[in-house]
């Protein structure tokens, strides 16, 4: 009990005062041999402070004060809302505080248990082998070599590290729909922090919510039957937002998911000491290439990096292409697409987490606004080029790739080959999940099971009746 209730009142809102209530704090630590010294334990509690911050429209630059969960402007068109940091010069903590030596530049409340930062590397044998001289690698993974100590494997633990610091106690349970990734980071944050959350998962797509250990109660997961797709876990989670009880996490409209996802970026910049000229990723919904773009421009009003514009250079999986299309037809809205054959695709491509059939392209501050601003491109990428490419990967830098991480490597391959990036570029390649297979040896698996199964397309009276039988 002495051991829970004093992770609780380190790592939740982690400042302290000096007197007599926290010196005991720092002597409890010394007789139960917490996991880091007493002496940074106090040193922690003094240095996170509740980030300062508002949230500005990108329709008409108005500045709002953080309610707590706000997602869109009053009265306002749609738009993706940006935050406003105060401190326009970010400072990087050390490595003890984790994801939340970013700080600075997020929209968070409190600090959580068991968070990693990602890490940033000068690739030597794939930059030799792809003739470029300044590759920067960014990892989100588990790869304690490199200093990724993500349990999750994946970038995603940015998004839930974030969005769930940035969350209120409010009692209701939090709601999240993903395609496996995120469903599985978001599962791992909560279970361990105690944050009530419903997940919404496609039902083809639950093998990847595994976990060294188990996931707590307060964690429930349902799906949308075999043969569905993320959108229809999206659907899925908007019925289930219509009741009182439950909170949507917001997606790309949530700040704190785009400025979690951004601190890949964060990571790269304040490793090369600039901001790079090309940025590669695979995306799905194009979130974390939109808060790449927005940390970019962070970067460029911090004046300390250089004033260059980070050209986006993203992928998507073969042939399921929506936003590749759109952007080739140089469309702000997305190109007609049947279901059934959207469908199709999703089940054809390997990397599943990259199969968003409504992201956040069209929408003001979107991607193709960040793919306009920045001459960025949208390439693709085939099954058969993104295995080649995790191959070249393992064999050079010594790392199995998630099958998204593959198609980024796989698009900066080719790139290479058609010769659209320079020699001497500076180059970030994001990768955005590696080391499952090292993480996984040798260690047992628990699985999330689903508690509900619905159709395709429930109704809302369905979902209902149904969840009240679980929460």
């Amino acid at each position: 009990m002495i051991k829970k209730f004093l992770k609780k009142r380190l790592f939740f809102f982690g400042a302290g005062d000096k007197d007599g209530s926290d010196m005991a704090l720092i002597y409890i630590a010394k007789i139960i041999n917490f996991h880091i010294f007493a002496d940074q334990v106090y040193e922690i509690m003094q240095a996170f402070e509740v980030t300062d911050y508002k949230i500005r429209s990108l329709i008409t630059g108005k500045e709002f004060e953080d309610t707590g969960w706000l997602l869109e402007a009053p009265g306002e068109n749609p738009s993706l809302l940006q935050s406003v940091y105060a401190k326009k010069h970010l400072e990087v903590r050390d490595d003890s505080f984790g994801f939340y030596k970013f700080a600075g530049w997020l929209p968070v409340r409190r600090m959580l248990d068991g968070s990693s930062a990602p890490v940033t590397y000068k690739s030597e044998k794939l930059a030799n082998v792809l003739g470029l001289s300044q590759l920067f690698i960014t990892v989100s993974g588990w790869w304690p070599e490199k200093g990724a100590l993500m349990k999750t494997c994946s970038f995603k633990e940015t998004e839930a590290y974030s969005v769930c610091a940035r969350l209120n106690e409010s009692g209701r349970v939090l709601v999240v729909a993903s395609a496996g990734n995120t469903a599985r980071s978001f599962a791992r944050v909560c279970s361990d922090n105690d944050i009530p959350l419903l997940l919404c998962v496609p039902e083809d797509n639950t093998d990847a919510l595994w976990f060294d250990e188990p996931v707590k109660d307060h964690v429930k997961l349902i799906v949308s039957r075999s043969g569905s797709d993320y959108f229809d876990a999206i659907h899925l989670s908007n019925l289930a937002c219509q009741l009182d009880r439950f909170l949507p996490e917001g997606g790309a409209k949530n700040i704190a998911r785009r400025d979690g996802m951004a601190t890949t970026v964060l990571s790269a910049v304040t490793t090369i000491g600039r901001i790079p000229d090309y940025y590669f990723q695979a995306v799905g919904s194009g979130t974390g290439a939109i808060a790449a773009w927005e940390a970019s421009k962070r970067f460029l009003e911090d004046g300390r990096f250089g004033n260059n514009k980070m050209k986006l250079m993203v992928s998507q999986n073969s042939p399921f292409l929506p936003m590749h299309d759109a952007w080739k037809a140089r469309s702000r809205k997305m190109l007609p697409l049947d279901d059934d054959l959207a469908r199709r695709q999703v089940e054809e491509i390997d990397a599943k987490v990259l199969s968003n059939r409504k992201p956040p392209y069209s929408i003001a501050g979107g991607l193709f606004d960040a793919l306009t601003d920045t001459s960025g491109e949208i390439l693709a990428v085939t099954n058969a080029q993104a295995r080649a490419a995790d191959k070249l990967f393992r064999e050079t830098e010594g790392i199995d790739l998630h099958p998204a991480a593959a198609v980024a490597t796989a698009s900066l391959i080719d790139a290479c080959r058609k010769k659209q990036v320079e020699k001497d570029a500076v180059i970030m390649l994001n990768i955005t999940g590696a080391g499952e297979e090292l993480f996984m040896k040798g260690r047992k698996l628990h699985y999330l099971r689903p508690s509900l199964v619905f159709s395709i397309n429930p109704t809302f009276e369905e979902v209902n009746e149904r969840l009240i039988r679980i929460f």
